[in-house]
């Protein structure tokens, strides 16, 4: 359950609206309960006067208190009802907006060798799935658990008061036995389960989002059937332990319900023998064992709840573990920017978890406004180094110092937005001056004139709307615009052509000016203006 600390650290930074929503969901319950238990002591009450007057007794009976307080009973419970979804649906929803909040910052500042170990499928798995069952812990574990005790503790108290104490105490036990069989015991009974159902789940999601991707290589392989065929084994594999897992459930919420029928059976039997003593009326005896019978809608929530309680637990542990931030050693420091070094890197060695080190021994020290180049065959390391020297991969070994700095991946990352959207990215508070003089600069600024929303074109997913050298050249008007004084460029030219580069390349040169700037190719035809050039062997 330690997992789940940090989660519910984050939930509870709310405590007066979780108390708040609590008491909306009490009110309701409550109502229910004094709704269902009125009326039963009402009926009786009637009922006995009906006999009586068939009898020729003479009796009064009052109408207009029961009637009065039944009809209180109903419309407080639809208000608090209305009240009570509206409000805590709220609050799950800024829950939920906190959750991902605090799991964004952590990827932010997570370690990029961890993050590269999961596929596109387990990341959407992370953000969807993993995040809904923590956001609803809240109204789905915490908050019915913490009423169950509350509503029986109530319920003991008024069978102290019209019944016995003996009676309450007798109430306490049985319950009290229903409540652990209904929460505790469910956990550890489905905890296992739970968990490897929750991995499997994402296992066969992330197969089923590859078999989409690669439906065209499959089908081209002729593997498409056997693929499919072994995804239906899975599933099938999947719903079978699922069908173990609801079964226990069902069985424990069998025997809960099963408790609560005894513990009004217990009272009846209890309220008789005080009835034949005169110490309490008819109606009275049945109106304990009808609100203990209101009990059941409390405790029906709470075994599916705590049954998935394992696979919660398996989701928080999936997020702590890939949203591990990176240590502070390894964190690249920020130098002072009076400081006359840009960037200063000692003994750096550049290695992926599992692997072999691509790149051992490297020193680099950048000036202020200096501009250098390195060069390097495909699988040298390039990207590594420069995944390093940006400070989103810590080195394995020796020291980094840098300013802060504006970074160009190697792969072309754009939105599903506008193009001004995936512009100010680089720079918040950009004009619109600004976005057209970058565009200008990376020889877009026509192309996007003639469009009908300009800077409001939508991109598409990923810029589908765009071919790959216009979106590599939307990437570098962003990179452009930040104000960072380092700047990276991780084979900024791809998917451009010779007279392309060279036109973007001088412009560069002036748009950079001041600027320290480390470029990375394969060639030194990619490269723009440097004062010098390193070999990566």
């Amino acid at each position: 359950m330690r997992e789940l600390t940090p989660w519910l650290a984050l939930i509870l930074q709310r405590p007066w609206r979780l108390v708040l929503g609590g008491v909306l969901i009490l009110a309701t319950l409550v109502s229910g309960i004094g709704l269902l238990a009125l009326s039963g002591w009402f009926i009786t009450d009637t009922a006995i006067v009906g006999i009586l007057l068939a009898a020729g007794t003479q009796v009064a009976v009052n109408l207009y208190v029961p009637g009065g307080g039944i009809r209180f009973f109903a419309v407080s419970r639809t208000v608090a009802r209305y009240l009570e979804r509206v409000y805590n649906h709220d609050t799950v929803l800024r829950l939920l907006t906190d959750i991902r909040v605090a799991l964004f910052r952590k990827l932010a500042g997570a370690n990029r060798s961890g993050q590269s170990k999961l596929s596109g499928a387990q990341w959407l798995s992370r953000l969807t799935s993993d995040v809904d069952a923590l956001d609803t812990i809240y109204l789905r574990v915490i908050a019915p658990a913490a009423l169950a005790g509350v509503i029986t503790l109530l319920v003991a108290l008024l069978a102290w008061v019209l019944f016995s104490g003996a009676v309450a105490l007798g109430l306490l036990a049985i319950t009290a036995l229903a409540f652990v069989l209904a929460t505790v015991a469910v956990y550890v009974r489905t905890r296992e389960p739970a968990y490897r159902q929750a991995d499997r789940q994402e296992e066969l999601r992330t197969a089923v989002v590859e078999h989409i991707e690669g439906f065209a290589e499959l089908r081209a392989a002729g593997r498409t059937g056997r693929h499919g065929a072994w995804l239906l084994r899975q599933a099938h594999q999947m719903n079978s332990e699922q069908v173990e897992v609801d079964s226990t459930v069902g069985w424990h919420q069998a025997i809960s319900h099963l408790l609560i029928n005894l513990c009004a059976v217990f009272a009846l039997w209890a309220g008789y023998s005080l009835f034949e003593t005169g110490a309490i009326s008819g109606p009275v005896l049945v109106l304990l064992p009808i609100a203990i019978l209101g009990l059941a809608e409390v405790y029906s929530m709470l075994p599916e709840a705590f049954g998935k309680l394992g696979s919660t637990v398996s989701s928080a542990a999936r997020l702590n573990r890939d949203a591990m931030p990176a240590s502070e050693e390894t964190r690249a420091e920020t130098l002072a920017p009076s400081d006359d070094l840009a960037l200063v890197a000692r003994d750096i060695a550049v290695r992926h978890d599992g692997f072999a080190p691509v790149l051992t021994h490297f020193d680099l020290t950048l000036t202020r406004g200096e501009r250098v180049g390195i060069l390097g065959r495909s699988g040298s390391g390039k990207s590594s180094l420069a995944d390093t020297l940006a400070g989103l991969l810590p080195p394995s070994r020796g020291e980094l110092a840098r300013q802060p700095c504006a970074y160009l991946t190697q792969q072309t990352v754009l939105f599903d937005d506008t193009l001004r959207a995936n512009l100010v990215l680089g720079n918040p508070a950009a004009t619109d001056a600004e976005l057209w003089q970058v565009l200008e600069l990376v020889e877009l600024g026509d192309r996007f004139a003639r469009e009908p929303d300009q800077l409001d074109t939508w991109l598409g997913n990923t810029g589908s709307r765009l071919s790959g050298g216009e979106a590599r050249r939307v990437a570098l008007a962003r990179v452009l615009l930040n104000p960072a004084p380092l700047v990276i460029l991780d084979e900024p030219f791809t998917g451009l052509d010779a007279d392309t580069r060279t036109r973007i390349s001088k412009r560069l040169e002036r748009w950079l000016e001041g600027k320290s700037v480390i470029s990375l190719a394969h060639g030194s035809e990619a490269l723009p203006a440097t004062d010098r050039v390193i070999h990566l062997e």
